[in-house]
């Protein structure tokens, strides 16, 4: 469901933006959330279109709070706050192992490496920089690891 997300994708960049030029700061991201969520929801109910077949995880960092937010939207609309989750094929493994091992107080690299072993608990084949990828959010935005951080986080782990 490749042109589903990139859809919600362009959408949630249009209201960034919008938002930005109007009030010259960033987009809460609960607001930018519930919004992409109530554009899910209309698919459920417009005549001549279908609804959206992707779920979205959406991460932001609060600056009142100073705190990272974890959400995901489902294809209903619907929307809910993680600390940590899983989407996708074998999630139920995933979430088992995040609540065993995920705490509030882990450092940027035990949660790099605890992430990586949550995909290993579901992932099919090998996993090399070229198949993954790790995304990392916090007070000085998002930012994805390249694949040369991968390797070396994935060879920490082996």
């Amino acid at each position: 469901m490749g042109p589903d997300y990139r859809v919600l994708v362009r959408n949630a960049r249009k209201l960034a933006q919008q938002y930005f030029l109007t009030y010259q700061e960033q987009i809460p991201t609960l607001q930018m959330v519930q919004r992409i969520a109530n554009v899910m929801q209309e698919y459920t109910q417009s005549g001549g279109v279908r609804p959206f077949g992707v779920s979205l995880l959406i991460a932001g960092w609060d600056e009142d709070e100073e705190r990272p937010y974890l959400y995901q939207c489902d294809p209903s609309g619907a929307y809910f706050a993680w600390k940590a989750t899983a989407m996708g094929k074998n999630y139920i493994n995933g979430k088992t192992f995040l609540e065993k091992r995920y705490s509030e107080d882990l450092e940027l690299e035990d949660a790099v490496h605890t992430a990586i072993l949550t995909l290993k608990e579901s992932f099919e084949g090998q996993m090399t920089e070229d198949n993954i990828e790790i995304g990392i959010c916090n007070q000085d935005g998002f930012r994805r690891l390249n694949p040369t951080e991968v390797k070396d986080y994935l060879g920490a782990i082996a």
